[in-house]
């Protein structure tokens, strides 16, 4: 009887102790790396993730993020609303706080079960294996060893981190879909918030979608029901645990999903063209030596998290962008209305005869993204790749009511896409250089062309200001000092490299004398002719020089007019050393970059020049706002409709503007009025504003449409009018600061009565002048 119990006694112990050893035994191969390498105590410290850079705005916002894949960027157990936490912990592992690691109660009762009511990870065995394990096998063997693994990885976590360090971790990894890589992310992209502003609604779907982040993905149109479903049982979990009380749930559990996807992609969403003119200049700045990490490697953009602080606002950004699309579709509709009268084998473009329209767009094949791509990535030859442009394929197009799928020749397509205008905008605080919006374009998926640093076009009658501000500085002109407005020539070898330039008004109208205020006012091309005479080009190309223009332009008298091509950024940054008092401050967009743990590598440091004397500058700026009051620019002013102003209505939005406060501007119209141009400034903000096509021949019939003051001015005056609504921007509708040593007299009547009184100008003089 004794032997039996002995025996007994034995196995019973041995069923008991066999299970016991193995599993001891397992757990030690694991933790010396029997399955596979374990991550040592510095990698469990520090574990390797990749993070997005990403971009704020001067008003504290997120504009964007850089990554390849990861689009994480972290954030703090703080930056976590209560509830996020509660249903995380309801609903995944409510011993959480009680544990080590391992809830044993729930690995045995899993493991009883099989697995069918779900399995016994704990929230630090997930965390372990986002970090270290990665996706589990198919195989069951590989599963278990990898489940050992798990289990010590997430001891040596507890040990390692708190309770509320490893619920942020695992929030910042978990990959929520659709670039929604982390907690912050997932609630930007699904709900357009930070996590802080989450309510529980929201927090019960991002819990949910831990379960299965593609089954359960909220995105619209994919599993409503499957979402809501999932969604009801983490609120049900939450009551369960008293996290919420019953009443609520019940009321929650009926609510919409209300989502505001709002998906982040490189391609979509605010300031595309500036993020993109951005990530190039990073690439520079990283590809500096000067600019490594403390090990001497290069910084990756997209894995790195560096934290990038701009000075674009965010809110002057949106109206930017807004102000562009309310006028662009108009001015394209009309100018579509326009085309029907053209010939179909020339349409769009004018003056062109259809041979050619077809030579033209042949150069344009050749230059084309399909051309380079058949050419060297499918090694076409030129005959295959030619003959393609006249095969009718299936694509998407851009128009102004959305994104239209149909099937049409590339040819054809090329053409469609050439019919559009093309805006270009900046905008600048010229007191200290922070640009503060940046529309390069109207939309990047389409035209991915940056029109504000990328494209130059000829700016016309807005470069006139630089020869004013030239004569004013050398010679002390007054606004009100008089020049004929009679034809003029620049003769023969004057300035070493012309025969003769006699310029001509627009539409060959010629007036009495006029004043230089009245003349910039009218945009007079012989005034403007007869101050290059007296002053030479090379004075102009200089002070342009000094104002930034960084394109090389040619020294000679036509330049009075605006030939050269020059980009809306060197003319917004010109013309604001007019309004900053004669001093060039280079233009900024970066503020500081960070590291990912806030170290500053980067801090901007202001350049500026004197290129002007105050009191030049601030005559120029008289002058300028003369075009704003009784010249190309007085629509800003405008309080009703007139016959003048009736065409202009059919294009534009928020007209009339009935701006009061002092503007300074410019318009400007080329040849043919292929480009209209606007430049504005009040005394904190210069605005440019470019739109024009992308070939030259595409252009409106005549100049009522066709100028600056039709094409560029409402973008500004849109604009404008949204920023006067926010107080909050201080934008300034006070008078630009004046010179308290004037010597250059500004008031005209005071200077006709001097003139009189001198004897030098006659009563009837005085009356031949147009003021």
């Amino acid at each position: 009887m004794n032997n039996n119990y002995k025996w007994y006694s034995f196995f019973m112990w041995l069923i008991f102790l066999t299970p016991i050893s193995i599993i001891t035994f397992l757990f030690y191969y694991a933790s010396t790396g029997g399955f596979g390498d374990m991550p040592d105590l510095e990698v469990l410290e520090n574990p390797k993730t990749n993070l997005a850079s990403e971009i704020f705005t001067s008003d504290g916002k997120t504009l964007a993020k850089y990554y390849f894949n990861d689009n994480r960027t972290p954030v703090t157990f703080d930056e976590l609303p209560t509830h996020l936490v509660d249903a995380l912990i309801a609903t995944e592992d409510i011993r959480f706080y009680s544990h080590s690691g391992i809830d044993f109660k729930r690995t045995f009762g899993a493991a009883l079960k099989f697995g069918k009511d779900g399995g016994g990870s704990t929230i630090t065995q997930q965390l372990a294996k986002l970090l270290f394990t990665g996706e589990g096998s198919k195989d069951i063997l590989e599963r278990l060893t990898q489940k050992f693994k798990e289990y010590i990885i997430a001891v040596r976590l507890e040990r390692n981190y708190t309770k509320e360090e490893i619920i942020t971790q695992y929030l910042n990894l978990y990959d929520f879909g659709n670039n929604g890589d982390g907690i912050r992310s997932a609630a930007r992209i699904y709900f357009g918030k930070e996590p802080i502003d989450l309510d529980i609604n929201e927090s019960a779907i991002l819990v949910g979608m831990l379960k299965n982040s593609s089954l359960y993905n909220p995105r619209p149109h994919r599993n409503p029901i499957g979402v809501k479903n999932r969604r009801n049982v983490v609120l049900s979990q939450m009551s369960k645990y008293q996290y919420l009380e019953k009443n609520l749930v019940d009321s929650l559990r009926l609510e919409p999903l209300n989502l505001n996807y709002t998906p982040e992609s490189h391609r979509e969403g605010l300031a595309t063209y500036f993020r993109e003119f951005l990530r190039s200049h990073m690439k520079k700045w990283i590809n500096d030596e000067n600019n490594r990490k403390p090990d001497g490697s290069k910084y990756n953009l997209n894995t790195d998290g560096l934290k990038i602080y701009t000075t674009i606002n965010y809110t002057m950004q949106q109206m930017a962008e807004l102000a562009v699309e309310q006028h662009m579709p108009r001015l394209q509709k009309e100018f579509f209305e326009q085309n029907k009268t053209l010939d179909d084998s020339i349409a769009p473009f004018r003056e062109l005869t259809s041979g050619a329209v077809d030579t033209l767009l042949r150069i344009s094949m050749r230059r084309s993204e399909r051309w380079r791509k058949m050419k060297y990535d499918l090694k076409k030859d030129n005959e295959e790749i030619e003959n393609s442009f006249f095969e009718p394929v299936d694509m998407t197009v851009f128009s102004w009511e959305g994104d239209i799928d149909t099937i049409m020749t590339p040819l054809d397509s090329m053409k469609y896409y050439k019919s559009f205008f093309r805006p270009g905008m900046m905008s600048m605080d010229p007191t200290n250089g922070h640009i503060k919006a940046w529309v390069g374009g109207m939309n990047y998926r389409h035209f991915q062309y940056d029109m504000v640093k990328k494209g130059r076009r000829q700016i016309g009658s807005t470069f006139k200001p630089f020869v004013y501000a030239a004569a004013i500085d050398q010679l002390k002109l007054s606004p009100c000092d008089t020049f004929p407005d009679s034809q003029f020539c620049i003769e023969k070898n004057k300035f070493g490299n012309i025969e003769q330039w006699c310029p001509k008004n627009s539409g060959d109208k010629y007036g009495r004398t006029r004043t230089l205020k009245n003349a910039l006012a009218n945009s007079v091309n012989t005034v403007t002719a007869r101050l290059m005479d007296r002053i030479g080009p090379q004075t102009v190309v200089k002070l342009a020089k000094d104002l930034g223009i960084e394109q090389r332009i040619l020294p000679v008298p036509s330049i009075a007019l605006g030939t050269p091509d020059l980009s809306v950024y060197e003319m917004v940054a010109a013309y604001s050393t007019f309004a900053n008092k004669g001093v060039y401050t280079q233009p900024v967009f970066i503020e500081k970059i960070e590291d990912k743990n806030g170290t500053t590598l980067f801090k901007h440091q202001p350049l500026t020049k004197d290129v002007l004397s105050e009191e030049a500058a601030y005559v120029t700026v008289n002058l300028l706002e003369g075009v704003t009051m009784a010249g190309s620019g007085t629509r800003l002013r405008t309080t009703g409709a007139d016959e003048y102003n009736r065409a202009y209505q059919n294009i534009v939005t928020g007209y009339p503007y009935e701006f009061t406060n002092p503007i300074a501007g410019k318009t400007g119209t080329t040849q043919n009025q292929s480009d209209g141009w606007f430049i504005g400034m009040v005394p904190n903000l210069v605005t440019g504003v470019w739109v024009g096509a992308e070939d030259r021949a595409i252009h409106f019939e005549d100049i009522a449409y066709g100028q600056g003051a039709s094409m560029a001015l409402p973008i500004w005056g849109v604009y404008m009018k949204s920023i006067y609504q926010d107080s909050t921007l201080m934008i300034s509708n006070e008078s630009f600061d004046r010179p308290k040593k004037l010597t250059i007299e500004l008031d005209c009547n005071k200077f006709v009565i001097d003139s009189i009184g001198s004897g030098k100008t006659t009563d009837q003089e005085i009356l031949d002048i147009d003021f």
